[in-house]
């Protein structure tokens, strides 16, 4: 979908808990072989809490952003979370962070959306309509993910892929002239995989109060098998979707920031000859942090200068549902 929303990110935040944990540890803890954790899942290491919420990780990444935006917490017109895990059930994240910013009795309002691992770009494409219709002007969109509390250690592959972070962006409306704007993007979901990554706890089916609750339900499942099958046949024609050639070359896209889902999951986008020297990583050392993943990521990209002022980029990801998601931004 073509849109030329004026949307510009005029500052970016990121928070990674101090605690580094190593593959080689997880693999003591979960009996696993030597280097299997780094073969199979690409990471070498991840960022895990220790008394951190998602809401105080939230607030430092936002508190980055704003700086770099020049802009007081006060100065804020929404708040956008946009994480896939919540700190609780009620109240909405957003309230918490607004909380945490020191702004709980400012009014300003503070909303979730959650696509889970998809729901930075979707925040994203609602700020940007936001803003081209003039509801608002300086937004915060957030993303937070505290995953480490809930794997299962009998799903091996799932537990050692995941990191906690948290990462921000502030975005307001492009000025006349300016570049400068997200240029398209493309949401799709297939509820027919739903069921392959799931917390079926924690809902009204199967509430903790509920008799013959089952504490498994409360911990991340993924069937990673199932995702890449059902991801590899309805992929290119997604691609080509949100931007035509995309699914065999960049076109004119200057740098790709994808989730960071899983080793294989990464590996994928070189099947549409997309270069590796254009596709940004830190899966490596901060595994897959859910929503967070994209927007830490980008954040890494604009630090190290390999996304400048001007360039065309693509966020690009799936999710739980199944889901995919695109947007193509200048900068």
């Amino acid at each position: 979908m073509h849109t030329n929303s004026p949307l510009k990110i005029i500052g970016l935040g990121r928070y990674l808990p101090p605690r580094i944990i190593s593959s080689t540890e997880l693999e003591k803890n979960y009996g696993l072989p030597s280097g299997w954790v780094e073969r199979r899942n690409g990471v070498r290491e991840r960022r895990w809490v220790t008394t951190e919420t998602a809401s105080f990780m939230a607030a430092e990444a936002a508190r980055e952003a704003l700086d770099e935006a020049g802009l007081r917490p006060d100065q804020l017109s929404l708040i956008i979370n946009a994480s896939g895990t919540a700190e609780q059930a009620i109240p909405d994240n957003g309230a918490l962070i607004q909380c945490q910013l020191g702004l709980g009795r400012s009014g300003i309002p503070a909303m979730s959306v959650n696509t889970t691992c998809l729901s930075f770009i979707t925040a994203l494409d609602v700020a940007a309509t936001s803003l081209y219709a003039g509801r608002y002007n300086n937004i915060l969109v957030v993303s937070s993910d505290i995953s480490s509390c809930g794997v299962n250690p009998k799903e091996p592959e799932s537990a050692t892929l995941v990191g906690d972070a948290a990462a921000a962006v502030v975005v307001t409306r492009s000025a006349d002239g300016d570049l400068s704007c997200l240029h398209h993007a493309h949401f799709k979901t297939w509820g027919d995989g739903a069921s392959f990554t799931a917390i079926k706890g924690g809902g009204s089916a199967r509430h903790p109060a509920k008799p013959g609750h089952n504490p498994d339900d409360d911990l991340f499942h993924m069937d990673g098998l199932a995702v890449l099958r059902m991801v590899r046949t309805l992929d290119e024609a997604f691609l080509e979707e949100l931007y035509p050639g995309l699914s065999k070359s960049l076109v004119d896209i200057d740098l790709v920031i994808p989730h960071q889902s899983s080793k294989v999951g990464l590996s994928l986008l070189q099947r549409y000859g997309w270069p590796e020297d254009k596709i940004v990583q830190t899966l490596t050392w901060l595994g897959n942090c859910v929503a967070a993943s994209l927007p830490s990521t980008l954040y890494q990209a604009v630090r190290d200068n390999a996304l400048q002022r001007g360039e065309k980029f693509l966020l690009i990801g799936t999710g739980a549902g199944l889901s995919m998601g695109g947007l193509i931004l200048r900068y």
